[in-house]
């Protein structure tokens, strides 16, 4: 039987498409196979990230930081590591931070669980006993460590950003000492916050508060803006962003219906009114939620990548498309507008469509940096190699010109090729073991994850 010309070209078509459909499965097949580096890789580089979180982080603050006199932890250190803390101040970030940070490294460290939980059960004896107000409730911003008063620079003023990490702090506090008294002091402060800043009209939070709790919504005149730069009465996603880990810490240990109702405000807080298209967070709202137009912070947009699959999956929706997409645009975005594809490292900041005008590399941006480009490696691996591949770059990166070879730990910044920026100092009270600490805990866990997964075992 001879074919038709109609027929022979239909034949000829369905071959094509069959040799097409073919093609698609090798490269498929191929890219899936260039973006898993294997067991050996994950498990050297599982080592290389352990060695670092010990030596470079948790040995430099531990138990250097640990003041048995004044009580909690000393906060300024030059960058040789040399104490420098005249005034002897302690902040509720830094107190919780370091608190946060022995908690979470007795839980990783069988071996030296007793003495981080020692550590951990040191800075929450003085978040409970010095750190809390007594009189009117809630976190000081900022006391003096002699006297346990506010200090005056702020007239007593507290904020939701410093609450949250009082929060924080004894709820992972909690989770490793197993203290009752712990636990209640989590309570205590999500029940103060909730009752005074909480904004029933808009949602969120308000931020600057009095002492005895009423919300400031325009500014005094001394200052135009609170304690972490936001204009009195806006709302910021900074604070917002660290509330949601919070109460995704708090979760965990007390999972009390109020606590997820303000657990999933604020995750859809974050994910439907901060984020925004392409993948940029807006830094600072009207109590309304309306944008005000400013800058891109590409180490908030990675870290808030992270933060929304931890809030999600803390729900019960850890497969969620949505958190998802919007994750991996927040990363994808940096990487387009904030990364350095020649030196490693995504830079500080810029306008939002990019390119950067911020190059310098800050340690807490290559931490957050660090654990979300893995978190996408995880997710989407057998897609692309991208995120490994920038992965790899910024542990380099990290390894080689973040980390001070002749005094330890990591400095604070460094230029767009890495060079050192002299009199920096190791810690401050911005300046902690929390963001790198983190970053690197959860890289760990992921790295032996995937070589498990890997090589089957």
């Amino acid at each position: 039987m001879i074919a038709t010309a109609s027929d022979r070209i239909r034949l000829m078509m369905m071959i094509s498409a069959m040799a097409v459909a073919v093609s698609n499965v090798s490269v498929a097949a191929g890219s899936s196979k260039q973006a898993d580096p294997g067991a050996s890789a994950y498990r050297q580089l599982t080592g290389e990230v352990e060695s670092n979180l010990k030596r470079e982080i948790l040995s430099q603050w531990f138990p250097r930081s640990v003041d048995v006199t004044n009580g909690g932890f000393q906060e300024n250190f030059d960058e040789r590591w040399q104490p420098r803390e005249p005034k002897l101040q302690r902040s509720i970030v830094y107190q919780s931070r370091l608190t946060w940070s022995a908690a979470a490294a007795s839980k990783k460290y069988p071996e030296m669980a007793g003495t981080y939980r020692e550590y951990a059960q040191h800075g929450l004896d003085f978040l409970r006993e010095k750190m809390w107000d007594g009189e009117q409730g809630g976190f000081f911003w900022q006391i003096d460590a002699q006297t346990g008063k506010p200090t005056p620079d702020r007239g007593g003023e507290k904020h939701v950003y410093g609450i949250s990490f009082g929060i924080y702090a004894a709820a992972a506090g909690y989770e490793a000492t197993h203290d009752a008294k712990v636990l209640d002091l989590a309570k205590r402060g999500f029940q103060w916050l909730d009752t005074h800043a909480h904004d029933t009209a808009n949602g969120g939070y308000y931020e600057a508060l009095t002492r005895d709790g009423k919300p400031i919504l325009e500014s005094p005149a001394s200052n135009r803006s609170d304690a972490i730069g936001t204009v009195y009465g806006r709302k910021s996603m900074n604070t917002h962003i660290h509330l949601l880990e919070a109460f995704t810490e708090l979760h965990k240990v007390w999972p009390d219906p109020a606590v997820r109702r303000r657990l999933d405000e604020v995750f859809h807080i974050i994910r439907d009114k901060v984020y925004s298209e392409p993948g940029f967070l807006n830094l600072f709202f009207a109590p309304d939620w309306k944008p005000v137009p400013g800058s891109d912070s590409f180490g908030h947009d990675i870290e808030a990548a992270y933060l929304l699959v931890e809030a999600s999956t803390a729900l019960g929706k850890p497969n969620d498309r949505k958190t998802w997409s919007a994750s991996r645009n927040l990363v994808d975005h940096a990487l387009k507008v904030g990364w350095d594809e020649g030196n490693g490292g995504f830079y500080d900041h810029g306008p939002v469509a990019g390119p950067a005008d911020g190059m310098d590399k800050v340690w807490w941006t290559e931490a957050e940096g660090l654990n979300a480009l893995l978190l996408m490696h995880e997710k989407y691996g057998k897609e692309t190699p991208r995120y490994w591949k920038a992965f790899v770059k910024q542990w380099e990166f990290i390894s080689k010109r973040q980390v001070d070879r002749q005094n330890r730990g990591w400095l604070s910044s460094v230029t767009r090729e890495g060079s050192l920026i002299p009199n920096q100092p190791k810690s401050d009270q911005w300046k902690d073991p929390y963001h790198q600490g983190r970053a690197l805990l959860n890289v760990s866990a992921a790295l032996s994850k995937l070589a498990r997964r890997t090589s089957g075992r």
